[in-house]
């Protein structure tokens, strides 16, 4: 997926046995401008009572309230732009 898209982040959620796990990965320009990957996550699994974290360009968080997901995803936007310094 990430080769396909060419410049992004990806941030992928599931929740499974009442938890919620995220996967997230960008690609090597974003890197360069300064977003992380396991920065990302780690901001994002807060928000579900979690936590985590991981590499630059690739990292994984886990929650423990699924009911903060959608709150957590509407987020992801926000955190990006403030990575970047906007």
């Amino acid at each position: 997926l990430k080769s396909k898209m060419g410049s992004g982040v990806i941030l992928l959620a599931a929740v499974m046995e009442e938890k919620v796990n995220f996967v997230a990965t960008i690609t090597k320009d974003l890197l360069a401008k300064g977003l992380h990957a396991g920065n990302l996550v780690k901001e994002v699994a807060k928000i579900t009572s979690g936590g985590g974290g991981g590499r630059p360009d690739m990292a994984q968080a886990g929650g423990k309230n699924p009911a903060k997901l959608e709150e957590a995803l509407a987020q992801v936007y926000g955190l990006v732009k403030k990575q970047l310094g906007h």
